[in-house]
């Protein structure tokens, strides 16, 4: 698979935001997992796994990017530069995050942190995928399916995805709770949000070409 975008167009700026918009996300799933309150779909699953094998929380995160990855292949989706960072920079960040982030403490403080850990991720998000530089594996997987199947919605494809990593992470053991439910409510106003704060102007020619456009 060849890498989609160039970096012509303020290169400083996208690659900058970029890794900070990464390292926030990283940082937000840490503060999330430490809350013990829930987590959204994709990180019960890795949690789940991570107890599972044995491996720690970043590497489990690391090995199903990675994986789901090799599913844009079929789908014929090409990655960018931000997809592929994004399978290694966000697990290094979350273990490292995790080693500093006492686990356990009151309720209120684990509140705390599931909340800061939400908005976090929003704003990551929309500073990652601001930069431009290629979705995550798990969004070009979404957005892979819809392309080659016109009928179906993102909406419908993403229910599906997620349910059923949320159902296979809970039965590994993964946390599900309040903190999954405020994460599913929040994180479509919060990236909302974001992005469009965030978004890169881009000229006609150094635009990523349309299937790798991040899901709206």
């Amino acid at each position: 698979m060849a890498l989609i975008g160039n970096l012509r167009h303020r290169p400083a700026r996208r690659l900058s935001q970029l890794y900070v918009g990464l390292v926030l996300y990283g940082v937000s799933m840490a503060l999330m997992v430490r809350s013990d309150l829930g987590l959204d779909p994709w990180d019960v699953f890795h949690q789940g796994l991570a107890e599972r094998t044995g491996l720690s929380f970043g590497t489990v995160t690391i090995g199903v990017g990675a994986l789901v990855l090799l599913l844009w292949i079929p789908l014929r989706q090409r990655p960018g530069l931000g997809t592929v960072s994004n399978v290694v920079v966000i697990g290094l960040v979350v273990d490292a995050t995790l080693a500093l982030l006492p686990a356990g403490g009151p309720l209120g403080v684990r509140i705390a942190l599931l909340v800061t850990g939400i908005v976090v991720n929003g704003a990551a998000t929309g500073l990652y995928l601001g930069a431009q530089l290629g979705p995550g594996p798990r969004d070009g997987l979404m957005t892979g399916f819809v392309a080659r199947r016109p009928g179906w919605s993102v909406r419908l494809v993403r229910t599906v995805i997620e349910v059923t990593v949320l159902a296979l992470g809970w039965l590994l053991g993964g946390t599900v709770g309040v903190g999954t439910v405020a994460y599913a409510l929040a994180i479509g106003p919060l990236a909302h949000l974001f992005i469009p704060v965030f978004a890169v102007p881009m000229t006609a020619s150094a635009a990523p070409e349309p299937e790798a456009a991040p899901v709206g």
